[in-house]
């Protein structure tokens, strides 16, 4: 066998076994997308240097592509004006790696997976599914074992993960011959997600299956409106969610989501929101959430709204652009949404349906939680696109 076959069998191997990797360790995504990178980079200039490189040029030149560039050199602006310049390294030492081992496997990867991956995808997911319910259900043995953490909540990535994963891997499996082992992938994800206590995964779980179903239900231009206009809103209203929530969310509703911490989220998002207020242009500064109390725009807020900027992060990914990247972070990012969609709405049906319920659970989940640049979210989303354009027709998907 070449050693560029070995090479792409490795990455594959290690791409598939991504479920499983995050069930055992949680924090184990980025490493794992960095080993699978590595070897179809490596693979590709072992077989085709100069063809591998194109395909990673070309999608820079696209309008897609040169949107993203200026968030992300929009990014690297804010950082001059950082008031705490080592956390801002920090989160770019963390984010731009995996950002851009992602890329790198999103674009190498699909047409070039071996016959085996899909059923270990498959195996991956089974087993972290099982591991989280039967793992939360008797007490976490295998963490006890190993020595790890056995609070409920370390499963939380993993079930999130799973959100992200579980779509893109059916449609694969079903687009290559094997709809029962799809079907298997949807059913053993929604076990892991539903046996968990993550609240987010519930919901990610709840908007990508709603939207999936209005794809295939909805004409096409329909559908992708639907979920243009829940993208605008989502970075739109983002500064404001805490008041809209705080004027209009019921009492009977945070007795509800008690577990949820939601009159704590209320008040952190109004909290971010006045800050965003406050200095609406450039932003804080790229990375800077977890000091922001101590930021210079945090003393311009009202007193009794301070306290709750020193929680880390807003637990909503579009309010940490607004305050740490402002106006010009915001409008770039929902430019990068837009065409990003403009992309799957030209997609056949099977694969929009699925990149669809892929956006509507991140959008979900990003709205509700997690620090935006975190390595293992970015490293999940791009495990999820790779297993898409895997799946797309044209991928030169062969078996080998």
């Amino acid at each position: 066998m070449p050693a560029s076959a070995r090479l792409r069998d490795a990455g594959a191997v290690a791409l598939a076994l991504m479920p499983l990797a995050m069930a055992l360790a949680n924090r184990s995504s980025p490493l794992v997308v960095a080993l699978a990178a590595l070897c179809f980079l490596a693979a590709g200039l072992v077989a085709d240097r100069g063809s591998t490189l194109r395909a990673l040029r070309a999608p820079l030149a696209s309008p897609l592509g040169l949107a993203a560039l200026a968030f992300l050199g929009w990014c690297l602006v804010t950082a001059l004006w950082s008031p705490f310049p080592a956390v801002t390294a920090r989160a770019m030492r963390e984010f731009a790696p995996t950002l851009l081992a992602a890329y790198i496997l999103a674009r190498l990867a699909p047409g070039r997976l071996p016959a085996f991956a899909g059923p270990l995808a498959l195996g991956a997911v089974a087993l972290a599914g099982l591991a989280i319910a039967l793992g939360l259900a008797l007490g976490m043995p295998l963490q006890t074992w190993l020595g790890q953490r056995t609070a409920a909540f370390v499963f939380n990535r993993p079930a999130l993960t799973l959100v992200l994963l579980m779509g893109p891997v059916a449609l694969f499996l079903w687009r290559t011959g094997r709809p029962l082992l799809a079907a298997l992938v949807l059913a053993f994800a929604g076990l892991g997600i539903l046996g968990s206590i993550s609240g987010a995964a519930m919901l990610g779980l709840a908007a990508g299956v709603a939207m999936a179903v209005l794809a295939l239900l909805l004409p096409r231009r329909v559908a992708t409106g639907i979920a243009g206009l829940g993208l605008a809103l989502a970075v739109a209203l983002a500064p404001v969610e805490g008041d809209v929530l705080e004027r209009f969310m019921p009492e009977a509703a945070h007795a509800r989501l008690v577990q949820s911490s939601s009159r704590a989220r209320v008040a952190i998002a109004r909290s971010f929101g006045a800050a965003v207020a406050a200095d609406p242009w450039r932003g804080a500064g790229f990375g800077v959430a977890p000091r922001f109390a101590e930021t210079p725009v945090a003393a311009r807020i009202e007193p009794d709204l301070r306290p709750m900027l020193a929680v880390g992060h807003p637990h909503n990914s579009f309010l940490q652009v607004w305050t740490e990247l402002g106006l010009p972070g915001a409008v770039l990012l929902a430019l990068v949404l837009m065409l990003g969609l403009r992309a799957v709405h030209a997609l056949p049906r099977p694969e929009r349906t699925a990149a669809l319920g892929l956006v509507a659970a991140a959008a979900a989940i990003a709205f509700v939680e997690h620090n935006a640049w975190a390595a293992w979210w970015t490293a999940g989303l791009g495990a999820a696109i790779t297993w898409l354009r895997a799946a797309a027709p044209g991928s030169g998907q062969s078996g080998r």
